[in-house]
Order: structure tokens, then sequence, then C-alpha cells
């Protein structure tokens, strides 16, 4: 073990840290890089551009971590393990590159986080700002880290997605707006209890100058945030009544439309993204683009072009009058509730549902009544198959269960269920990590499979 103290060091050779590794030496600090995997995906990249940082894999060493003056801990990496603990009660700083990039950027910053829709809601926002014409950077938890942001040049406005592991070793950030989408049990194997996780999530209001708040989330304290204690001006959004600086929904001869101040915007048929998930999500997006001043002409010619993201409820085909949709990023219960309730109030039919993975310590209790309501029968994979399949029996729901082994035998399986006016959801509700590399892996075989079941029917 190296003997002298470093400024910092680096826990974590992902995305994240890289970058990090990058800014910090083009400022010239003087850190390392420690990684509990023996192969970290940026290994051999770090090693090409700075072969003279030094570089520990293995078991985390709290002695070696208290030699920094800071550490920059990567999102995956939880601050109670107890070689970070170590470093903490010695005195050693926690930090995040969020807090290298608000301390280094002076353009205004929209963050965005939520269990459920921040990656959608970051990405429309972003087009929203650059049909606008504003040289934007958007990135953050949804792919590129911020830092790479950065590295991309000046930007007038960044838009960021921000996790809640993300938010809550970061101590500087003071968005222009900041928004808390919903909330709803996720990561529980990681926080104490939900009120842990809401209170991460809360974070990011802290020293921000607008704020957009859903007003259907229960997980928003009645009478917060408190303008005489924040200063900060609020926005409203959510599958209400539209009136004074909220942003919600009526009824007209067109249908569902989207609202601001009492007065219709756009109707919701005419956006690309389907269900009243996505009708909140839009809403979401046109407070924080009116927050940041951007045009509404601009605002809604964006959200009737806007196909949505992959994974995210993403359409891929009809097959014998049925569709197939993959949400393969519903990783937790509250995701997939949304899924269900959105796409299942736009068909006349029923849902066939896939759905199971790893838990992450989350009850599917909740899955209860939108399944009563909207599906068909449920499809169930991985490791949580057994408890998904409790919640329906315990609910007396009259829906055949089916057990799958692959996501080639769970398609198979959900087009015996399902009837023409029906629809077939991967929305697991679960993580991935049983049986696939990640959420990506597991949507890519969803489609390859729904890719190939159409080939065959239509040959």
């Amino acid at each position: 073990m190296d003997s002298m103290k470093t400024s910092a060091i680096i826990v974590g050779l992902g995305k994240t840290g890289y970058s990090c590794a990058r800014f910090l030496a083009q400022k010239g600090v003087d850190f390392r890089v420690v990684d509990t995997r023996e192969k970290p995906p940026c290994l051999q990249a770090l090693k090409d551009e700075l072969p003279e940082v030094k570089v520990s894999l293995g078991p985390l060493n709290g002695d070696l971590l208290s030699q920094a003056r800071v550490l920059y801990v990567s999102p995956g990496i939880a601050k109670d393990e107890p070689a970070i603990a170590q470093a903490v009660a010695g005195g050693t700083q926690l930090s995040s590159d969020i807090d290298l990039f608000c301390q280094a950027t002076k353009a205004p910053v929209v963050a965005i986080t939520g269990s459920n829709a921040k990656s959608t809601v970051t990405s429309l926002v972003g087009l929203m700002a650059q049909k606008s014409g504003k040289k934007t950077g958007v990135g953050g938890n949804l792919g590129t880290p911020v830092l790479e942001l950065l590295a991309q040049g000046d930007h007038e406005l960044y838009v960021i997605e921000l996790s809640s592991f993300q938010l809550e070793i970061t101590s500087h950030l003071e968005a222009e707006v900041a928004t808390v989408l919903n909330i709803s049990p996720d990561h529980l194997d990681r926080y104490i209890d939900l009120e842990e996780y809401r209170q991460a999530k809360h974070r990011i209001f802290h020293n921000c100058h607008q704020i957009v708040v859903n007003v259907d989330d229960p997980q928003m304290p009645a009478g917060w945030p408190s303008n005489k204690a924040n200063q900060a001006k609020t926005w409203r959004f959510g599958m209400v009544p539209s009136d004074h600086n909220t942003f919600g929904v009526m009824e007209t001869d067109k249908g569902l439309c989207l609202a601001f101040d009492g007065q219709p915007l756009m109707a919701a048929n005419d956006m690309k993204i389907k269900g009243n998930h996505n009708v909140c999500n839009a809403l979401a997006a046109l407070a924080i683009g009116t927050a940041i001043d951007l045009p509404m002409a601009t605002m809604l010619a964006a959200l009737s072009e806007f196909p949505g993201l992959k994974h995210r409820g993403q359409w891929l085909a009809r097959i014998e009058g049925v569709d197939y949709y993959n949400d393969s990023k519903g990783t937790n219960v509250g995701a997939t509730v949304a899924a269900l309730r959105g796409l299942g109030g736009a068909i006349d039919g029923k849902i066939v549902l896939i759905a199971g993975g790893q838990g992450k310590g989350s009850s599917f209790d909740d899955l209860g009544e939108p399944v009563r309501q909207l599906c068909r029968g449920l499809v169930l994979i991985g490791e949580e198959a057994d408890a998904i399949a409790r919640v329906v029996q315990q609910n007396d729901l009259k829906l055949p269960l089916v057990n799958a082994d692959s996501m080639e035998q769970a398609v198979q399986q959900a087009r015996k269920l399902a009837r023409p006016g029906d629809l077939v959801l991967l929305s697991p509700a679960c993580a991935s990590f049983d049986m696939f590399n990640n959420f990506e892996h597991r949507g890519d075989v969803f489609i390859e499979t729904v890719q190939t079941l159409a080939a065959e029917a239509s040959s």
C-alpha cells in the first residue's frame, strides 16, 4: 500500500469514474483509482490514456481510502460500504462527478430525477431546448456522464438526469430548475425504507431557483416546498384541471388535451408517445421548458415528433391483431403500474403482462389492482416469479399465470394468451441481472424475439 497521502481517490472505474479521471488529470489533481472488480469496464481505456495513474483492484481497503482528502464515489457504490465509512469517519470527504461538474460550469442546469420517466422527460426537455436553438448538453444518469458533456465544449444549457445514488453524495448542485417527477418504492435493497429513498431524491431541490412539482405524487409532503423558506418559484403539473402555474389536462372536442392556465395546448392524440403516463411526462416537460423560457410553439412541435425512448413503452409490432410493447426499463413496481394504467386505458382489449426478475427488496402488492382491472394474463420470469404469482393469488385474481424459463418462451406463452385487440407488454417490475446483463439486454432479447415472431406470422 502506498503510504503517501493523495488528494483524491476515484471509487469505481465505469463510465462515471473514467470521466472523473480524465477531468482530474486535466486539472492537474493528484489522484488514484480503486475498483472492486478485477476487470472494470474502463480499465484499458484508463491505462491507454493515463498510464501513470495508480489503480487498485479488488475489495475496498479502508486504510487506503482514508489516505485521500476526498473520495469521488461512483453511483453504483453505496456510501455505507465499510471501507468508505471508515474513511469518512477519519475525515475524508465524499463527493461526486456531479459536484465537479457544477463547480466547473456557469451555464444554467435543469436537474431531473424520479423513480420513473426521468430519462423520457430529460430527453424531451433536451429536444425542446435544442429545437429552440439553444446549444444544450443532455446527459447524466441518462447515458453521457456530465463531465463528458463539459468536454464537448461550451453549452448554453444543461439538462441532466440524476439518480438517488448520485444525489445522496452531491452537495454543490444549484439547479436553475429541479424536479422530482414521482416517487415509488425502489432500491429498497440499498435504502432503509421509502422515507430515506425519498429524502435522497429531494436533495435535488437544495438551493435550486425554480421547482417543478408533480401534484399527483403522494410522496411530495403537504405544503412543500415552502416558497418562504426556499425562495424558489414553483410550477406544477399533473393529470388535473389546469390553472395558474399548473400544466394539466382538459376535455375538448378533440378529446383529452394538454392545457395550461385553463387553455388547451394540444390534443394528447397528436403526440407519438401514447398513454396517460406519457401525457404526464409531456406536462412535466412543458412545465420545465416554460420555467426556462422556451417558446411554447417550439415545445409543442417537439412533442408532436418525439418518438419515445427505446425500452420505455416502445411499440414494436402488431402480430395477429395484438400489439407488442417493450418497457424493459420498468425495473420497479411503480414503473410497471404506470405502464399498465397508461397503455391499458388506450386500448379496447386487455394486457398480457410479462414480468419478473430481481425485486430489489420491493413489495409487489401494488400490482394487484391494475392487474385485476387491465390484464388478461401474466407470464412470469426470473427470481421473483413466485412472489408476483402470490400477489395475484392472494387477491383472488382469476387470471392465467404461466411461468417461462426464457424470454423466447415468455413471448410464445404471451402469444397464446393474447386475443386480437390486446397488447403484450414486457414491463418486468424488477431488475434484470438474474437472467440478463442489464435492462437494455433484456429489452433487446425481447425485441429480437418479437421480430422473429412477426416474420414467422407474415410468411
